[in-house]
């Protein structure tokens, strides 16, 4: 996660940079919105290591930043006003964690840059163009969950050699890239695809 969390927190010191190079000499405190659908708790670790990895390539809170923690506390409904309350702040940039937080963030503003954390399908989602060219002020990591998905098809069959038949368990949520992705990957492979949808996640 720490290789994860550098390379993320890179990016926010370029977008920083080469966004506002004139207030960078003059030393303007950046104002840094990060948002999560989690609670601070359930966050901590996550929330360390970027102040930590921020921390050595020169930026430390309190001095040349300033980090407006909003949490969710699990409740996705509050993320779209807590997305606005961050624009209102004008912050220089919002790093949206998890699922949710981009989304409300994009739908919040579209001038003020956003850096997700691994978030599975950007594309499908709407929240870039392309990987390659994001376009838009929305960037950052994507854990390439959807674009694995064809390739770990072709291992399974690989690994299994009489495979015949793969079952696909889909949260409500799921995204529907995935099933238009495997579709003709399964056929290429004479494999048959059975999907389940639950309606609802089951309770634990």
């Amino acid at each position: 996660m720490s290789k994860r969390i550098l390379v993320f927190c890179f990016l926010i010191t370029v977008l920083m940079i080469t966004g506002s190079s004139q207030a960078q000499q003059t030393g303007k405190i950046f104002r840094i919105g990060f948002l999560d659908a989690s609670t601070a708790s359930g966050s901590a670790v996550l929330v360390d290591a970027f102040r930590r990895e921020l921390n050595k390539l020169g930026w430390t809170d309190g001095k040349n930043i300033t980090i407006e923690y909003r949490f969710a506390e699990q409740k996705n409904e509050r993320l779209p006003e807590l997305a606005a309350d961050l624009v209102r702040l004008k912050v220089d940039l919002i790093v949206a964690s998890g699922a949710s937080a981009p989304l409300a963030a994009k739908s919040a503003t579209a001038t003020i840059p956003i850096v997700m954390i691994t978030f599975p399908d950007p594309v499908g989602a709407g929240l870039v163009v392309s990987l390659a060219r994001p376009g838009g002020n929305v960037t950052g990591l994507s854990g390439l969950a959807i674009e694995l998905n064809t390739k770990r098809l072709e291992v399974l069959k690989d690994a299994v050699l009489k495979l015949s038949r793969v079952g696909l368990l889909r949260t409500a949520g799921g995204s529907d890239r995935q099933l238009k992705d495997l579709r003709p990957a399964a056929l290429a492979l004479k494999l048959k695809l059975e999907r389940s949808r639950p309606n609802r996640t089951p309770k634990v």
